[in-house]
């Protein structure tokens, strides 16, 4: 290492550069070092003390490449390191970033630069869910390919992305659309499909009768009309695929219990998956005793008992009475609306070969979301009403000792098992026979995937007329898409038009073929892809075990809530199978989840639901009202969009404002899964531009207090003195302790900003003579730099380097030739470690801010214990005694308390 006299050399020669106009790259100790270190401020000798909007703007001009460059120098391959892998969820690329995007891209920004600081190996990557249905429809009303629309959004998007200054792996990049991506899209269907999860069966699906072709639930409106023709939209049966999830559903709800606080996702996880108590099996269908070729799955809560079987029930709306079943007649001839219907078919248990007979039911719904189920009498008594009403036969199947206990009874191999052990015995049996048998819930549903469309991954299946369906052996993928020239969206699935391309032989066979037509749903492009970004340019396979098995789990995964029910499912489902398939060995794909909150935009509305522009609306009276008409407007905050006229656009505030002020706002104006409503005139946008001027103007009275010609001598403070210093470094080990919490644990970063916000408030009541010769205020300025440098990187880059040239320093432990976003994260001091340890209450009286306490550690999650703490400081009693206190609210994310007082 240089010694302090080499270094002050080196400051020295690079400030000469500087002034003398120098090149942006210098060597120091055998290292390339970027003109980073040193500002263009600095660069004509001066320290410029406001922080204007054009200071911030300068600013963000020059440290913008530099960052970005710092980034991509970070090598990845150093697997010695321990990992992080953060993700947030990848955009469709729509041609436009909005204000989530710029809000879930800063937090994950903000997590990997903090998580590199720390030493660790990081991955950020980004990618494009790039199949879908605007392209489509964009090919239809403006004439242009989806493949050119959405190679056109994305490179639009990315400039925009790197506008924001957010740092990506880019090297990872992936796009979904691409044939090295779907390649292996359809590899993983063709495993699914051969591990049985994969199948076909009718299907509703919406039918617009004037354009002749399928339309997404997004192309039907309120009045259930095409979105184009303004046809009555039909329900058509069309055979689907389907993807097996009920399969994994007990797997994935027990698996719920091994993961960390998902702050009500768990939950909405384990409500979408039901209680899973049993189990759907397969049964063969005949008709006056003569076999069809057809089968009926139905569902039973006690499996145990199947040998006690009385018949099969259907609800009326069932398959087998409206879609192209050979036994829609049979069944329908049997059909008395309003009655229980014994009909002529038979069901035959693949499991167990018991043959009964199927009746539709008066109902016409089921339990959960079940159109079909196994009648039971033994453990039903509904069922036992209707087998002896319409005089079926049965056994019973349990029976009960003295002791309580229920055994199987005329349940073959089964019989003597108790209920439990014969649940487990007869499901494992149905599902090695893939017969069914998988445990289940009554609401789950299988994962319909087929989509009549063309900008979509297609699916690896050819039909023959001999071998039926077949996949594509694995050397021939990926299936790519034909190149359609236009598109008209009428008719039919759009690939069923391309003849030469459906037009095939059958891999088995070699005779005459078609391919399926239909393409998959873009969930499964997105059920994987953060496998893919592990190794995004291996040729051979999805992803290398190895590879994936060291950053694998994701640690922490963020998007939006609206994703955190089927998105999460099923991308959950994929990385279940692929354990299951040998290819990983975590179970599980995400570790930690951070769903955030939405940004709203305030809306106004008439009472016809017309929504106006914000200049449409007069303002300066009590209340909003139509500029014109003068009529009372509903004024709401919703999510942003163009339609209700309360969107921003990312490009224009960033201008405004500055990246790191609308950075600052985002994280700050909210916890990370509160939804944030968009209004500058709050308190929060104000409170960060004050914040960034503080962190300035402290940076500016330690460099002309250093700049006075004084040394720095420790040794000439007073002992008054010496007490403020000690206060500060206890202060900035607080902190440090607890903003690396939040950073690791709760992702309140509003909760960091704020205590950095104290810490900087602490520092700026410092006297002169603390400022000159305390090395405690020099270490605390020095950190809360480097633990502000991940939220707002480009104002903490600029002072750090104006921090840099600052001659005799105090702090040997900070390395003054690199950027502040090269520093190590700052550590809480071993002494601070020692003591006690305490955490500094926020204290709210009216929900207004009163102040701060030390509370210890112990006990500041104890609401009675920091209730009375707060009472007997001297705070508390300044401004809480002889009052009236009604009640008091300790919050459980951050150190607040909360008293509620009546005067």
């Amino acid at each position: 290492m240089a010694s302090v006299w080499q270094r002050l050399g080196f400051y020295a020669s690079l400030l000469k550069r500087q002034l003398n106009g120098g090149p942006d790259v210098i060597k120091w100790e055998r290292r390339v070092i970027p003109g980073c270190t040193r500002s263009i401020y600095s660069a004509r000798g001066k320290w410029t003390k406001e922080y204007t909007l054009q200071t911030r703007k300068d600013v963000e001009k020059w440290w913008h490449q530099r960052i970005k460059e710092q980034a991509s120098k970070i090598s990845e391959a150093d697997k010695s390191k321990p990992k992080f892998y953060v993700l947030s969820m990848f955009p469709y690329p729509s041609g436009k970033l909005h204000m989530g995007h710029v809000r879930v891209y800063t937090i994950s920004d903000t997590i990997a630069r903090f998580q590199k600081m720390r030493g660790m190996q990081v991955i950020n990557p980004m990618g494009w869910d790039a199949f879908g249905l605007p392209a489509e429809n964009a090919a239809v009303e403006r004439n242009l390919h989806p493949e050119s629309w959405t190679q056109s959004n994305i490179k639009h998007m990315r400039k925009q992305l790197d506008r924001l200054g957010l740092c990506f792996s880019w090297d990872r990049e992936i796009t979904t659309c691409l044939p090295d991506y779907y390649k292996w899209t359809q590899y993983l269907f063709i495993k699914l499909y051969e591990a049985g999860l994969a199948y076909q069966k009718e299907a509703l699906v919406n039918w617009d009768p004037v354009d002749q072709t399928v339309l997404a639930n997004e192309q039907v409106d309120e009045h259930g009309c095409s979105w184009r023709s303004g046809a009555k939209v039909e329900q058509k049966y069309l055979r689907q695929w389907f993807i097996k999830t009920t399969a994994y559903a007990k797997a994935m709800q027990d698996a719920l219990a091994d993961l960390p606080e998902w702050y009500g996702i768990k939950g909405m996880q384990a409500h979408w998956i039901g209680d899973c108590v049993g189990c759907h099996l397969d049964f063969t269908l005949k008709v006056h005793g003569q076999a069809t070729g057809e089968k009926l799955t139905a569902y039973t809560a006690t499996p145990e008992a199947i040998y006690g079987t009385s018949h099969v029930a259907i609800s009326p709306s069932h398959r087998l009475l409206h879609g192209h079943s050979s036994l829609k007649e049979a069944l329908r001839m049997a059909l008395v609306p309003g009655k229980d219907c014994l009909t002529p078919v038979m069901a035959v248990n693949m499991l167990t070969q018991q043959e009964v007979p199927v009746v539709i039911l008066a109902k016409a719904d089921l339990e959960g979301s079940l159109d079909s189920k196994i009648g039971i009498p033994s453990t039903s008594s509904e069922d036992t009403i209707l087998a002896q009403t319409l005089g079926l036969a049965y056994s019973e199947v349990i029976e009960t000792l003295p002791d309580g206990t229920e055994r199987l009874s005329s349940s073959a191999e089964f019989t003597g098992m108790t209920r439990q052990d014969a649940f487990l015995a007869l499901t494992q049996k149905a599902r090695g026979k893939r017969v069914g048998g998988d445990v289940t819930s009554d609401k789950l549903k299988d994962w319909l995937i087929s989509r009549q469309r063309y900008w979509g991954t297609p699916i690896p299946i050819v039909h023959c007329p001999v071998c039926g369906p077949t996949p594509v052996p694995l050397e021939d993928l990926p299936v790519t898409l034909p190149n359609i020239a236009s598109f008209t969206g009428k008719g039919g699935s759009p690939l069923a038009m391309a003849s030469e391309w459906v037009n095939c032989s059958c891999p088995r066979c070699k005779g005459a073929a078609k391919r399926e037509t239909d393409t998959m749903d873009t969930f499964v492009d997105s059920a994987w892809y953060y496998f893919r970004y592990t190794d995004p340019h291996n040729p051979h396979s999805p992803f290398n075990t190895a590879v994936a098995d060291y950053w694998m789990p994701v640690d922490l995964y963020i998007g939006g809530k609206e994703h955190a029910v089927m998105h999460l499912f099923y991308a959950r489902f994929f990385s279940h199978f692929c354990h299951d398939q040998k290819m990983v060995k975590h179970r599980e794909p995400f570790h930690k989840l951070l769903a955030q909150g939405l940004i709203k935009g305030q809306t106004f509305r008439l009472p016809s639901g017309q929504y106006l522009q914000r200049e449409e609306v007069d303002l300066t009276g009590s209340v909003p009202v139509h500029a014109k008409t003068k009529e009372k407007l509903e004024v709401t905050w919703e999510k942003m969009s163009k339609s209700k006229h309360n969107g921003v656009d990312p490009e224009e505030v960033v201008e405004q404002y500055g990246i790191d002020t609308i950075r600052l706002y985002i994280l700050f104006a909210a916890p990370p899964e509160k939804d944030i409503l968009w209004d500058v005139k709050t308190d929060a946008l104000p409170g960060v531009l004050r914040w960034q001027q503080r962190l300035w103007t402290l940076t500016t009275r330690f460099i002309e207090a250093r700049a006075s010609g004084k040394s720095p001598q420790p040794q000439l403070l007073s002992n008054k003195e010496k007490a403020e210093a000690r206060k500060l470094w206890e202060y900035k080990n607080s902190v440090i302790s607890q903003v690396t919490t939040h950073f690791t644990e709760d992702f309140s970063l509003n909760s960091a900003i704020s205590q950095l916000m104290g810490l900087s408030g602490a520092l700026s009541q410092a006297s002169q003579s603390v400022i000159l010769h305390s090395p405690e205020f020099e270490d605390a300025l020095c950190a809360l730099m480097v633990m502000a440098a991940p939220m707002a990187p480009h104002v903490t880059s600029e002072i750090w380097a104006g921090l840099a040239l600052v001659p005799r320093k105090l702090c040997a432990h900070y390395t003054w030739d690199v950027s502040v976003l090269l520093q190590a994260w700052p550590a809480v001091d071993p002494e601070f470690l020692q003591e006690p340890e305490v955490v500094q209450m926020a204290v709210l009286i009216n929900n207004k801010a009163c102040g701060k306490i030390p509370v210890p550690q112990q006990v500041a999650r104890d609401q009675d214990k920091v209730h009375e703490f707060v009472l007997q400081s001297e705070l508390g009693v300044r401004l809480l005694q002889g009052r009236s206190i009604k009640k008091s609210f300790l919050s459980p994310r951050t150190a607040l308390i909360n008293f509620l007082v009546q005067d």
